[in-house]
Protein backbone atom coordinates (compact mmCIF):
# COMPACT_ATOMS: atom_id res chain seq x y z
CA UNK A 1 0.00 0.00 0.00
CA UNK A 2 1.19 3.25 -1.15
CA UNK A 3 1.68 6.65 0.82
CA UNK A 4 -1.29 8.89 0.49
CA UNK A 5 -1.54 13.11 0.46
CA UNK A 6 -3.61 12.41 3.61
CA UNK A 7 -0.86 10.77 5.43
CA UNK A 8 0.64 14.04 5.81
CA UNK A 9 -1.74 15.43 7.99
CA UNK A 10 -1.35 11.81 10.17
CA UNK A 11 2.73 12.40 10.36
CA UNK A 12 1.95 16.24 11.77
CA UNK A 13 -0.87 14.98 14.26
CA UNK A 14 1.27 12.80 15.64
CA UNK A 15 4.53 14.89 15.61
CA UNK A 16 2.07 17.58 17.87
CA UNK A 17 1.21 14.07 19.96
CA UNK A 18 4.89 13.30 20.63
CA UNK A 19 5.04 17.05 22.03
CA UNK A 20 1.98 16.90 24.14
CA UNK A 21 2.62 13.44 25.42
CA UNK A 22 6.06 14.33 26.46
CA UNK A 23 5.41 17.43 27.71
CA UNK A 24 7.87 19.05 25.96
CA UNK A 25 8.72 22.77 25.58
CA UNK A 26 8.50 25.80 23.11
CA UNK A 27 11.12 25.62 21.14
CA UNK A 28 11.36 21.59 21.39
CA UNK A 29 7.91 21.51 20.14
CA UNK A 30 8.74 23.96 17.40
CA UNK A 31 11.69 21.76 16.53
CA UNK A 32 9.73 18.40 16.77
CA UNK A 33 7.25 20.09 13.86
CA UNK A 34 10.28 21.23 11.90
CA UNK A 35 11.85 18.04 11.58
CA UNK A 36 7.90 15.97 10.79
CA UNK A 37 8.05 18.79 7.97
CA UNK A 38 11.12 18.06 6.44
CA UNK A 39 10.58 14.23 6.19
CA UNK A 40 7.03 14.84 4.68
CA UNK A 41 9.07 16.99 1.95
CA UNK A 42 11.00 13.84 1.13
CA UNK A 43 8.02 11.37 1.16
CA UNK A 44 7.97 8.99 -1.47
CA UNK A 45 5.04 7.91 -3.70
CA UNK A 46 6.53 4.46 -4.01
CA UNK A 47 6.82 3.77 -0.30
CA UNK A 48 4.42 2.66 2.26
CA UNK A 49 3.65 4.80 5.04
CA UNK A 50 5.66 2.96 7.60
CA UNK A 51 8.66 2.76 4.95
CA UNK A 52 7.99 6.69 4.96
CA UNK A 53 7.75 7.60 8.65
CA UNK A 54 9.76 5.61 10.41
CA UNK A 55 13.09 7.78 10.08
CA UNK A 56 11.07 10.63 11.28
CA UNK A 57 10.62 8.98 14.81
CA UNK A 58 14.62 8.13 14.43
CA UNK A 59 15.05 11.49 13.85
CA UNK A 60 13.26 12.50 17.36
CA UNK A 61 14.78 10.02 19.40
CA UNK A 62 18.23 11.38 18.43
CA UNK A 63 16.78 15.23 18.87
CA UNK A 64 15.67 14.32 22.02
CA UNK A 65 18.59 12.21 23.47
CA UNK A 66 15.91 8.85 24.23
CA UNK A 67 15.98 6.02 22.49
CA UNK A 68 12.48 4.53 23.17
CA UNK A 69 10.11 7.94 23.38
CA UNK A 70 6.82 6.19 24.56
CA UNK A 71 8.77 3.60 27.02
CA UNK A 72 6.48 4.89 29.90
CA UNK A 73 3.39 5.37 27.66
CA UNK A 74 3.95 1.60 26.60
CA UNK A 75 3.95 0.52 30.42
CA UNK A 76 1.04 2.23 31.03
CA UNK A 77 -0.76 0.77 28.10
CA UNK A 78 0.41 -3.02 29.22
CA UNK A 79 -1.10 -2.23 32.72
CA UNK A 80 -4.54 -0.75 31.20
CA UNK A 81 -5.19 -3.56 29.26
CA UNK A 82 -4.49 -6.07 32.31
CA UNK A 83 -7.23 -5.03 34.09
CA UNK A 84 -9.67 -5.56 31.15
CA UNK A 85 -8.32 -9.48 31.30
CA UNK A 86 -10.87 -10.65 33.63
CA UNK A 87 -13.40 -8.84 31.62
CA UNK A 88 -12.04 -11.13 28.62
CA UNK A 89 -12.32 -14.12 30.42
CA UNK A 90 -15.95 -13.58 31.22
CA UNK A 91 -16.82 -12.84 27.23
CA UNK A 92 -15.41 -15.97 26.52
CA UNK A 93 -16.77 -18.37 28.77
CA UNK A 94 -19.92 -16.95 28.18
CA UNK A 95 -19.50 -17.09 24.22
CA UNK A 96 -21.09 -19.13 22.06
CA UNK A 97 -18.29 -19.82 19.70
CA UNK A 98 -15.06 -19.53 21.78
CA UNK A 99 -12.46 -18.87 19.27
CA UNK A 100 -14.74 -16.30 17.12
CA UNK A 101 -15.16 -13.93 20.58
CA UNK A 102 -10.87 -14.50 21.00
CA UNK A 103 -10.45 -12.86 17.55
CA UNK A 104 -12.70 -9.79 18.53
CA UNK A 105 -10.61 -9.93 21.73
CA UNK A 106 -7.58 -9.53 19.73
CA UNK A 107 -9.01 -6.79 17.07
CA UNK A 108 -9.83 -4.83 21.29
CA UNK A 109 -5.77 -4.40 22.01
CA UNK A 110 -5.60 -2.33 18.08
CA UNK A 111 -7.11 0.77 19.30
CA UNK A 112 -3.78 1.29 21.52
CA UNK A 113 -1.98 2.93 18.53
CA UNK A 114 -0.24 6.28 18.61
CA UNK A 115 -0.04 6.62 14.85
CA UNK A 116 -3.27 6.81 14.75
CA UNK A 117 -5.48 10.12 14.29
CA UNK A 118 -8.43 8.75 16.34
CA UNK A 119 -8.02 7.79 20.08
CA UNK A 120 -10.10 5.41 21.81
CA UNK A 121 -11.24 4.40 25.17
CA UNK A 122 -9.75 0.69 25.75
CA UNK A 123 -13.17 -0.17 27.81
CA UNK A 124 -15.11 0.96 25.75
CA UNK A 125 -13.73 -0.22 22.53
CA UNK A 126 -13.82 -3.83 24.56
CA UNK A 127 -17.56 -4.29 25.36
CA UNK A 128 -18.13 -2.78 21.86
CA UNK A 129 -16.09 -4.38 19.39
CA UNK A 130 -17.12 -7.71 21.10
CA UNK A 131 -20.66 -6.73 20.17
CA UNK A 132 -19.97 -5.66 16.56
CA UNK A 133 -19.55 -7.25 13.41
CA UNK A 134 -16.39 -7.74 11.37
CA UNK A 135 -17.23 -5.48 8.35
CA UNK A 136 -14.56 -7.31 6.42
CA UNK A 137 -15.53 -11.38 7.17
CA UNK A 138 -12.89 -13.64 6.64
CA UNK A 139 -13.05 -15.52 9.93
CA UNK A 140 -14.18 -18.71 8.50
CA UNK A 141 -11.46 -18.98 6.33
CA UNK A 142 -9.17 -18.19 9.44
CA UNK A 143 -10.93 -21.16 10.82
CA UNK A 144 -9.78 -23.49 8.34
CA UNK A 145 -6.69 -22.64 7.93
CA UNK A 146 -5.87 -22.87 11.84
CA UNK A 147 -6.85 -26.53 11.34
CA UNK A 148 -4.10 -27.55 8.56
CA UNK A 149 -1.52 -25.07 10.32
CA UNK A 150 1.72 -26.26 11.98
CA UNK A 151 3.65 -23.04 11.84
CA UNK A 152 2.04 -20.00 12.48
CA UNK A 153 3.51 -16.55 12.17
CA UNK A 154 1.61 -13.62 14.41
CA UNK A 155 3.01 -10.36 13.80
CA UNK A 156 2.48 -8.21 17.03
CA UNK A 157 1.83 -4.35 16.80
CA UNK A 158 1.64 -2.03 19.92
CA UNK A 159 2.34 -2.11 23.44
CA UNK A 160 -0.80 -3.33 25.10
CA UNK A 161 -1.91 -5.16 22.14
CA UNK A 162 -0.04 -8.33 23.90
CA UNK A 163 -2.21 -8.45 26.51
CA UNK A 164 -5.30 -9.47 24.06
CA UNK A 165 -3.12 -11.71 21.76
CA UNK A 166 -1.78 -13.79 24.30
CA UNK A 167 -5.95 -14.50 25.23
CA UNK A 168 -6.37 -15.13 21.29
CA UNK A 169 -3.07 -17.57 21.04
CA UNK A 170 -4.16 -19.20 24.16
CA UNK A 171 -7.72 -19.92 22.48
CA UNK A 172 -5.71 -21.19 19.26
CA UNK A 173 -3.92 -23.55 21.27
CA UNK A 174 -6.56 -25.03 23.25
CA UNK A 175 -8.59 -26.00 19.77
CA UNK A 176 -5.52 -26.79 17.46
CA UNK A 177 -2.97 -27.86 19.84
CA UNK A 178 -0.40 -28.91 17.01
CA UNK A 179 0.56 -25.15 16.35
CA UNK A 180 3.43 -23.69 17.12
CA UNK A 181 2.86 -19.81 17.34
CA UNK A 182 5.90 -17.62 16.57
CA UNK A 183 5.51 -14.17 17.83
CA UNK A 184 7.42 -11.39 15.84
CA UNK A 185 7.79 -8.38 17.99
CA UNK A 186 10.05 -4.75 16.14
CA UNK A 187 13.27 -4.96 15.55
CA UNK A 188 13.81 -1.64 17.80
CA UNK A 189 11.57 0.85 19.26
CA UNK A 190 9.38 2.76 17.08
CA UNK A 191 6.85 4.93 17.96
CA UNK A 192 4.69 2.90 20.62
CA UNK A 193 5.29 -0.57 18.71
CA UNK A 194 5.83 -4.06 20.66
CA UNK A 195 9.83 -4.93 20.75
CA UNK A 196 11.13 -8.29 21.69
CA UNK A 197 11.95 -6.85 25.77
CA UNK A 198 8.60 -5.70 26.08
CA UNK A 199 6.75 -9.04 24.40
CA UNK A 200 9.20 -11.54 27.21
CA UNK A 201 8.00 -9.11 30.34
CA UNK A 202 4.59 -9.85 28.88
CA UNK A 203 5.27 -13.85 29.12
CA UNK A 204 4.57 -14.04 25.62
CA UNK A 205 6.74 -16.72 25.92
CA UNK A 206 4.25 -18.80 27.88
CA UNK A 207 2.38 -18.92 24.91
CA UNK A 208 4.80 -18.92 22.07
CA UNK A 209 8.41 -18.37 20.37
CA UNK A 210 8.98 -14.84 20.68
CA UNK A 211 10.73 -13.38 17.93
CA UNK A 212 12.71 -10.14 17.46
CA UNK A 213 12.17 -9.54 13.81
CA UNK A 214 14.94 -6.87 13.19
CA UNK A 215 12.06 -4.82 11.68
CA UNK A 216 12.58 -1.28 12.75
CA UNK A 217 9.10 0.36 10.32
CA UNK A 218 5.62 0.35 12.31
CA UNK A 219 4.86 -2.07 10.22
CA UNK A 220 6.50 -5.75 8.99
CA UNK A 221 8.70 -5.39 6.05
CA UNK A 222 9.87 -8.63 5.02
CA UNK A 223 12.79 -7.11 2.70
CA UNK A 224 14.28 -5.77 6.50
CA UNK A 225 14.04 -8.85 8.58
CA UNK A 226 16.32 -10.49 10.33
CA UNK A 227 17.77 -14.07 8.91
CA UNK A 228 16.09 -15.92 11.52
CA UNK A 229 12.47 -13.95 11.11
CA UNK A 230 13.15 -14.26 7.36
CA UNK A 231 13.45 -17.97 7.52
CA UNK A 232 10.58 -19.01 9.86
CA UNK A 233 8.45 -16.44 7.89
CA UNK A 234 8.63 -18.40 4.55
CA UNK A 235 8.23 -21.15 6.21
CA UNK A 236 4.75 -20.59 7.89
CA UNK A 237 2.11 -21.87 6.85
CA UNK A 238 -0.56 -19.30 8.28
CA UNK A 239 0.51 -15.65 9.23
CA UNK A 240 -1.75 -13.25 11.29
CA UNK A 241 -1.32 -9.66 10.95
CA UNK A 242 -1.92 -7.55 13.99
CA UNK A 243 -2.62 -3.54 13.00
CA UNK A 244 -2.87 -0.97 10.19
CA UNK A 245 0.59 -0.59 10.19
CA UNK A 246 1.47 -4.38 8.80
CA UNK A 247 -1.60 -4.00 6.95
CA UNK A 248 0.38 -0.81 4.85
CA UNK A 249 3.00 -2.82 4.59
CA UNK A 250 1.86 -6.85 3.51
CA UNK A 251 -0.99 -5.69 1.61
CA UNK A 252 0.64 -6.36 -2.17
CA UNK A 253 2.52 -9.20 -1.30
CA UNK A 254 1.62 -12.66 -2.87
CA UNK A 255 2.35 -16.09 -2.51
CA UNK A 256 1.67 -16.20 2.06
CA UNK A 257 -1.07 -17.26 3.32
CA UNK A 258 -1.66 -13.91 5.62
CA UNK A 259 -4.46 -12.91 7.49
CA UNK A 260 -5.20 -9.31 8.67
CA UNK A 261 -6.85 -8.32 11.81
CA UNK A 262 -7.32 -4.69 12.75
CA UNK A 263 -9.29 -1.53 13.50
CA UNK A 264 -9.99 0.31 11.18
CA UNK A 265 -8.67 3.99 12.42
CA UNK A 266 -7.92 5.83 9.08
CA UNK A 267 -9.50 7.31 5.73
CA UNK A 268 -6.50 5.64 3.71
CA UNK A 269 -6.55 2.55 4.98
CA UNK A 270 -10.70 2.60 5.26
CA UNK A 271 -10.26 3.32 1.07
CA UNK A 272 -7.43 0.84 0.62
CA UNK A 273 -10.13 -2.01 1.92
CA UNK A 274 -13.11 -0.44 0.69
CA UNK A 275 -14.56 -0.55 4.50
CA UNK A 276 -16.00 2.35 6.82
CA UNK A 277 -13.67 4.36 9.59
CA UNK A 278 -13.62 2.79 12.86
CA UNK A 279 -14.74 -1.18 11.27
CA UNK A 280 -12.80 -3.91 12.58
CA UNK A 281 -12.17 -6.38 9.94
CA UNK A 282 -10.95 -9.82 9.58
CA UNK A 283 -9.55 -10.27 6.46
CA UNK A 284 -7.69 -12.49 3.71
CA UNK A 285 -4.81 -11.11 1.94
Amino acid sequence: MKIEKECEVCVLSQAKRVCDILKLNKQQSEDILKIASLHISKFNPNFSPPQNAYRFYEDIANYLGVEDIYKEFKKESSRNAKKLISICEEFLQNAEDELYCATKIAVVGNVIDLASQVQYNLKDELINIINTSFEIDDFEKLRDSLKKTKNLVYLADNAGEEVFDKIFIEVIKKFFNQIDVFYFTRGAPIINDLTFDEALEAKMDEVAFVVDSGVKTPGFILENANENALEIFKNSDLIIAKGMGNYECLSEYNGYNIFHILKVKCVVVANALNANLGSIICKKA
